[in-house]
């Protein structure tokens, strides 16, 4: 057994049977997170080779890619935000539905224009690791929450190890995309319905009453159960007696409230994960077809590749426990360190001549960049403080939805021009 615990199982020995279930909740959440990306990575890698394959030139294929970005641009915040009116459990199911239904038009696709419409829905409402993460916000206390989120991050990662074998080996059968995008499709069916089985009364919240008054917010996950009956202090006595407001105008509220707080508190903060996910986009917005076109490498053989990189990323995000401690959890020391080093190795894949230096830039990459992001998701939760989770987490997702639609522009752009 490890020395130091999660916080839900060190709660565990404290609290007894309700810390037990919070615990057993964050399991659930992890096997969400786990599914979420095994569906992903068994499509998102062969998207490019898919719309060259349709006849899109290099321009036009960068056009449509950056059209997911623009929806998740616009879509982030506000389903972020949603979440944190209508609940967590809610807005869980109606993003992994929608997005099951974007797979099922993907592996209908067989022009283009099909392609294109396939990404509307995933773009919207692809949103379920960002409604997990504020769920484990909530769920945990606020010096364990970086070391709980690496950890999902790190289940996350393992399903992006199988994902990108089975997609690779499905891919180089006959009608092999069609079959991985409806493939994909089903396993965000079976998502939807862990969600709507979860243990859902079993989750104990840590923070309810830290940072966010009881009468100010429905509990994370809806208001389908009804809350404990505790007294009532004359805050919440207030509270309770306004007039409900529908949910457009409590999400209108929200969104009122983080904007000063946004551009006065946390921009350096948007700034650096701007600069990362364009970064970091620009290198895998054509991972698999410039292995392909430089090394000769098969999709099969990238996709181990990439499940071999997600395998160190997710050692990465378990390891993020004893870098907090080595830096005396100083989050932004560790985010410096690990952006320097990401920086270093996209510089040596640009210039590698060689299939094993490409390679090992790749899995090194997957390991800082494992580490600068959940840095920075921890960093905004800081900052936003324990009042709006999803909207936080929200408009960091539009932040990174803006180098979605940066990079393919410029990796098409660049090969347009380049004829790389």
């Amino acid at each position: 057994m490890p020395r130091q615990e999660s916080g839900a199982g060190a709660e565990a020995r404290a609290d007894g049977p309700g810390a037990v279930g919070a615990r057993r909740f964050l399991l659930c959440l992890y096997l969400v997170g786990f599914l979420d990306l095994f569906g992903v990575s068994m499509v998102v890698p062969l998207l490019s080779l898919h719309v060259k394959s349709l006849g899109a030139s290099p321009t036009v294929a960068g056009i449509v890619g950056s059209s997911y970005g623009i929806l998740q641009l616009f879509s982030s915040t506000l389903v972020g935000c949603w979440s944190d009116v209508v609940g967590r459990r809610s807005s869980l199911l109606v993003c992994i539905l929608f997005s099951a239904l974007g797979y099922l038009i993907l592996g209908a696709s067989t022009n283009v224009f099909l392609f294109a419409l396939a990404r509307i829905p995933v773009g919207i409402f692809k949103h379920t690791l960002s409604i997990s993460r504020a769920l484990l916000s909530d769920l945990v206390s606020e010096k364990e929450r970086p070391l709980v989120i690496g950890q999902f991050n790190a289940a996350s990662s393992v399903g992006f190890i199988l994902g990108p074998m089975v997609g690779g080996y499905l891919t180089e059968l006959d009608g092999g995309f069609y079959l991985t995008a409806f493939i994909c499709c089903c396993v965000f069916l079976l998502n939807a319905g862990l969600v709507w089985l979860f243990p859902w009364r079993e989750a104990k919240l840590s923070r309810t009453e830290q940072g966010r008054p009881a009468g100010d917010s429905p509990a994370p996950w809806g208001r389908t159960d009804p809350p404990e009956q505790q007294p009532a202090t004359p805050r919440q006595s207030t509270a309770s007696t306004r007039p409900a407001r529908p949910p457009w105008a409590e999400v209108a509220s929200t969104l009122r409230d983080m904007k000063s707080l946004v551009f006065s508190e946390m921009w350096d903060i948007f700034a650096v994960r701007l600069l990362m996910a364009v970064a970091v986009m620009l290198y895998y917005s054509n991972f698999v077809l410039a292995l392909e076109e430089r090394f000769g490498v098969r999709p099969r053989a990238a996709g181990c590749l990439i499940s071999y990189s997600s395998a160190l990323g997710a050692l990465g995000g378990l390891a993020l426990g004893p870098l907090l401690r080595l830096y005396g959890h100083d989050g932004r020391a560790i985010l410096l360190r690990s952006s320097a080093l990401t920086c270093l190795l996209l510089l040596l894949h640009a210039a590698a001549r060689s299939a094993a230096l490409a390679a090992l830039c790749t899995a090194l990459l997957a390991v800082s960049t494992a580490v600068g992001r959940t840095c920075v998701t921890d960093l905004q939760l800081a900052a936003g403080g324990a009042r709006a989770g999803g909207t936080v987490i929200g408009v960091g997702q539009s932040v990174t939805a803006v180098g979605r639609i940066v990079a393919p522009l410029l990796s098409g752009l660049a090969q347009e021009t380049l004829q790389y």
